[in-house]
């Protein structure tokens, strides 16, 4: 695309823009962005330009177009942000900002990072709803061209885009963006199952074009004698859609039909129902696959009336009908109704249209810690909603699954704290019944009714898991103190050293800063939670000399041989600032070396290590983790189960333990079933050092002809 190509584009739309400003910015990025390549080759102008032509296909104003060429200029250039606004004025600085990765501070881990700038964007785009829309179309293009980047760069882009960027998408209603990113994704996080997808749907163009043709005749033929006027298309669905169903039902390409969705786009409301009882009364509706998404828009703004029947051949068509203003928002989303000359702020509809955004900025203030924060949004973005009611008709959505607890912290804290049951419809239920859309909730709360760790596992929302863990560490931290207390006086006394008489010479307060805490009683609170050791006390108080002839003293021989030995005892992973600590495995995750991990502490038990992403520690107490790291060449072979789901038939069994055995891993179970409808369900235990070595041995598992789907299992 030409700078030319694209100031027509935007003229086709906005016919009276300022886009001179669009030709000034392309000549100032051209400018700072001189010498500069792409991992392609290819001069690095190419890319901004490109995302500014996807902003233009998503018909946003002069301003935004501008951005997509400058949005690169202040993180990758010696451009600052001050030029920029000196040039193009606030309002595209502000995107510009809005767009730009945190880049001076130094984060501790990729996680962080990875949170921090999201929660930068999502602060900007508060303010400004563009700011997102240009950082999809971005990604959009990088996903575009992820094929030059080192593999590992390429799975975790194309990870990030499915957990964030793509979810993004549908929340805002652009669906062809989620699909792209979608699509892309899913080549290079799955590369064998989206060309085996890729060749499947060419083999079968011609007769999916024919059928393509053959509905639509019939579709124009019922509306017209039903004097409906209509536009009717018919689109084959994206690679993503078909894999997720496949991987959801453990289907082969063949088994699934419902591969073409048809369209039905009329003047009106009221002809939209008149269209669906035209198809209705033609074909036989599929039971529970209607949806009226007019009469209850999805969040983001989505209208269409879905349903499914069984067409020609017997085959299941999927159907939606829309107006056109349904189906400009449907295409465009956010970018067909968002008011520009408002930022920050929305009239009427949209102030609904964008709850879900207030929401996570609410959560973002909510949530200090970058991992629960994270965790939060991504479940957010992805969830399925169901809606229920208040007794006064109020009409509130929670994702799936959300219990009667998440509808009582919805309505205040206080009614969540002391909240025993609930009536639903009526009828009394207890507090781990799950809503259901179309329920009226009535919160029965009683005065001695108190928060229970337990709630952690019931509720959905971040809102409500941030009020509890609230109050169980409010709890927790006065009984903290007591016991860091009860172990310091002990430890210290060990030592000939007196804890009171520490505290009335302020020693104590000197050692609590040393270590970070911000004074005795966060000191003691951060013994009794096991954060700090009283042996790191110690440490601060005795010389090392000092401390071991203490020690000596105070112990007889059997401790310090039982000492000794457990000093030899190594796990492979080295505990922040601690020595000597026991340290065991979750068995929900069973890290591997290679795999991010962190760790939790118990009392007694030393630190149990889990994955960074296992659900078990986000909802641990952030104030009992600790940092863990593995240490180098420790990595013993460890079990792990891995899941596989293949075609049944003769010889499959052993092509997998051939491609387990070449890849020089040992298999200690197997457990093999069929399924039934041609398919096979083996489970394997195997052996591994690494997570580098079982990423390795489940690639050479895809790679199996008439191998559907390879998962590890966790528990």
């Amino acid at each position: 695309m030409t700078i030319g190509e694209l100031i027509e584009r935007v003229r086709a739309y906005t016919p009276t823009g300022p886009v001179e400003v669009i030709q000034r910015a392309y000549e100032f990025s051209a400018g700072v962005h001189k010498g500069q390549r792409r991992a392609s080759g290819e001069p690095y102008l190419t890319h901004p330009l490109q995302v500014a032509g996807i902003i233009a296909d998503l018909r946003l104003d002069v301003p935004s177009v501008a951005t997509g060429l400058l949005h690169d200029t202040v993180e990758d250039t010696l451009a600052t942000l001050a030029q920029v606004e000196e040039r193009f004025g606030p309002e595209i600085a502000g995107l510009v900002d809005g767009v730009t990765k945190i880049g001076q501070i130094n984060f501790t881990s990729r996680e962080e990072k990875q949170a921090e700038n999201f929660r930068k964007m999502l602060l900007a785009m508060a303010r400004d709803i563009r700011v997102i829309l240009i950082k999809l179309a971005d990604r959009t293009h990088n996903m575009r061209t992820l094929g030059h980047l080192a593999p590992e760069r390429q799975v975790d882009i194309a990870q990030e885009t499915l957990d964030i960027y793509a979810p993004l998408a549908h929340r805002l209603g652009i669906y062809w963006i989620k699909s792209d990113l979608e699509d892309n994704a899913l080549r290079f996080l799955h590369p064998e199952v989206y060309y085996q997808l890729k060749r499947s749907v060419a083999k079968r163009k011609a007769e999916r074009e024919k059928y393509i043709k053959e509905v639509l005749s019939a579709l124009l033929k019922k509306l017209a004698e039903a004097e409906v006027e209509a536009e009717v298309t018919g689109r084959p669905k994206h690679f993503y859609s078909i894999y997720q169903k496949m991987q959801a039902q453990n289907l082969l390409y063949d088994q699934i039909y419902d591969l073409v969705a048809f369209r039905v786009v009329v003047d009106t409301v009221g002809e939209c129902y008149e269209a669906l009882g035209v198809v209705h009364a033609n074909w036989k509706p599929v039971p529970g696959r209607f949806k009226d998404y007019i009469a209850l828009p999805k969040a983001n703004g989505y209208q269409s009336l879905h349903t499914t029947v069984i067409g020609p051949y017997g085959e299941r068509m999927e159907i939606q009908i829309r107006t056109r203003d349904m189906h400009r928002v449907a295409e465009y989303g956010v970018a067909a109704h968002w008011r520009y000359k408002q930022p920050g702020g929305a009239e009427g509809g949209d102030g609904q249209r964008f709850a879900w955004l207030r929401q996570m900025l609410e959560w973002q203030q909510q949530l200090p810690d970058p991992q629960e924060f994270l965790r939060s949004v991504k479940e957010d973005l992805f969830t399925e909603e169901v809606f229920a009611f208040t007794p006064k008709g109020d009409l509130l959505a929670f994702p799936l699954g959300s219990t009667v607890i998440d509808f009582a912290y919805r309505i205040h804290s206080e009614v969540g704290h002391h909240c025993a049951g609930a009536r639903v419809n009526g009828k009394i239920v207890p507090l781990r019944y799950q809503l259901q859309s179309g329920d009226t909730v009535e919160i029965v709360t009683t005065a001695n009714q108190q928060p229970s760790k337990d709630w952690l596992k019931l509720v959905k929302t971040p809102r409500a898991k941030g009020r509890i863990r609230a109050w169980v560490k409010a709890q927790q931290s006065s009984r903290s103190v007591a016991v860091g207390r009860e172990i310091l006086e002990r430890d210290l006394a060990r030592h000939q050293l007196d804890l009171a008489k520490l505290r009335g010479e302020g020693t104590l307060r000197r050692v609590a800063e040393e270590l970070g805490q911000k004074d005795e009683d966060t000191l003691l609170a951060a013994v009794g939670y096991g954060k700090v050791t009283a042996q790191q006390v110690l440490g601060k108080l005795l010389s090392p000399e000092e401390l071991e002839r203490r020690r000596e003293k105070g112990e007889g021989r059997l401790q310090r041989l039982l000492r000794m030995v457990s000093r030899q005892t190594k796990s492979g992973v080295q505990v922040s600032g601690v020595e000597d600590m026991l340290v065991r495995f979750g068995k929900c995750c069973s890290p591997l070396p290679g795999e991010r991990i962190t760790g939790f502490i118990t009392r007694g038990r030393g630190v149990t290590v889990h994955t960074l992403d296992c659900p078990k520690v986000l909802e641990s107490d952030p104030q009992r983790r600790i940092d863990v790291q593995w240490e180098d060449g420790k990595g013993t072979p460890r079990p792990v189960r891995v899941e596989v789901t293949c075609i049944d038939q003769p010889g499959l069994l052993a092509a997998m333990s051939k491609a387990i055995s070449s890849a020089g891993i040992n298999i200690t179970r197997a457990q093999v079933h069929a399924l039934g409808d041609r398919k096979a369900q083996n489970v394997f235990e195997l052996m591994v050092a690494s997570a580098d070595e079982l990423n390795r041995v489940m690639r050479s598992l895809g790679r199996v002809r008439g191998v559907m789907k390879v998962a590890r299992v966790r528990t």
